[in-house]
């Protein structure tokens, strides 16, 4: 039984061969491992290069600047085929799918031309970072400070749950360049960091309760000096709206991971009633089973058919903010009841993290939070009625 529309609009006979590609590489390299990442709380960035080799970086970033020359499609493949694998680790959603959007938008040409094909190559992986300890979906209410001085801005404050934070190359930074004008004094400035830049320091690796195996970051700036080219746009005082324009993508990538996480579980717990026994015979011959799976398959295809059509609009230029937080919000919700109504079939075992659904429960839990708060997407959606 499948619980996906069969051949999508989006994937075209080209994605599809590709999709063979993204399932043999994750399946071969990167699964296997992903103990080995949740361990550490990282993971090994050599794969960011594989993956460049084998041309699976910057699908979706044109070839000039070191891509494949696709559309958002080749990336929203790629990250449904990492998360049916179970190998979420890699932080491609964030390196790929926002910062190297960012570059490509903003950026001046000699720096798309710097700094892309170290992304798509893999050489680089890239963050964002916005959240600071006080100011989360509310953007307006960060407090990192970047002040002018000749030919470079000098950056202090802090960032937190920043993804990608313990590898990043290269970071995009929201901080407020004149503290009178509210959103119009916030800019987007890119920093490239090492483990020698003054002024940069990695924080700890926060210990999260779901997706271990990718690292999440305290970033810590102290006058860290950044060339005054790197605003993005340009000019001050267009990082809020900048972040604006961009975070209907971030949210409909969120969808993405939501709805991948609910079609893995359908699948697990297909597979684990199927050949669990209890009273005498599989569990999926009890009925109480057979409605729960037939209530989660049908949540699960009836929100394929949604975020299709919100994938074909995007790639065809034609997705609103309301509709791309629509997306966000209830797919991240039905994601978290669809993966609980599974898990408990699972029993004690769905508590065991030897069981993927029990990942699968941890990971999903933070995209209700991740690219605004579900309680935002709301608020967005309201003001657009």
């Amino acid at each position: 039984m499948s619980t996906t529309t069969v051949s999508p609009s989006w994937i075209d006979d080209d994605l599809a061969d590709v999709a063979h590609l993204l399932r043999d590489f994750f399946a071969r390299e990167v699964a296997p491992r992903e103990e080995q990442f949740r361990q550490q709380g990282y993971p090994d960035r050599a794969l960011y290069r594989r993956a460049g080799e084998l041309g699976l970086c910057g699908m979706s970033i044109p070839e000039e600047y070191g891509g494949g020359g696709g559309t958002f499609a080749n990336l929203a493949l790629l990250l449904q085929e990492q998360t049916a694998a179970g190998a979420g680790s890699l932080g491609f959603a964030v390196s790929e799918g926002i910062v190297a959007h960012y570059l490509l938008a903003y950026a001046r040409e000699e720096q798309k031309l710097r700094w892309l094909p170290k992304l798509c190559s893999g050489e680089w992986v890239g963050a964002i970072a916005m959240t600071e300890p006080g100011a989360g979906s509310d953007l307006q209410a960060i407090t990192t400070r970047a002040r002018r001085e000749g030919e470079h801005y000098v950056v202090n404050g802090s960032k937190t749950f920043i993804s990608n934070g313990q590898l990043c190359d290269l970071v995009v930074i929201a901080a407020k360049t004149d503290t009178t004008q509210g959103a119009r004094g916030i800019s987007l400035l890119v920093a490239e960091v090492g483990a020698g830049t003054p002024g940069f320091t990695r924080g700890r690796n926060l210990d999260k309760i779901g997706l271990k195996g990718q690292d999440t970051s305290e970033l810590f700036f102290e006058d860290l000096r950044i060339p005054a080219a790197n605003v993005l746009g340009g000019a001050e005082g267009q990082g809020f709206f900048q972040l604006m324009n961009q975070l209907s993508q971030e949210r409909l990538i969120t969808a993405i991971l939501a709805q991948s996480i609910s079609e893995a579980a359908v699948r697990a717990a297909l597979d684990y009633t199927k050949t669990r026994e209890a009273f005498g015979k599989p569990l999926f011959e009890l009925q109480n089973t057979r409605f729960e799976l037939a209530e989660c398959a049908t949540i699960t295809r009836v929100n394929r058919v949604f975020l299709d059509d919100c994938i074909t609009r995007h790639v065809n230029g034609g997705l609103d903010a309301a509709t791309a937080s629509m997306a966000k919000y209830w797919l991240t919700d039905r994601t978290g009841e669809v993966v609980d109504r599974c898990q408990q079939l699972f029993g004690g075992y769905g508590y065991c993290l030897e069981y993927p659904i029990a990942g699968m429960y941890a990971d999903n839990r933070v995209l209700r939070v991740l690219a605004g708060a579900n309680e935002v997407m709301k608020e967005l959606i309201a003001r657009s009625l």
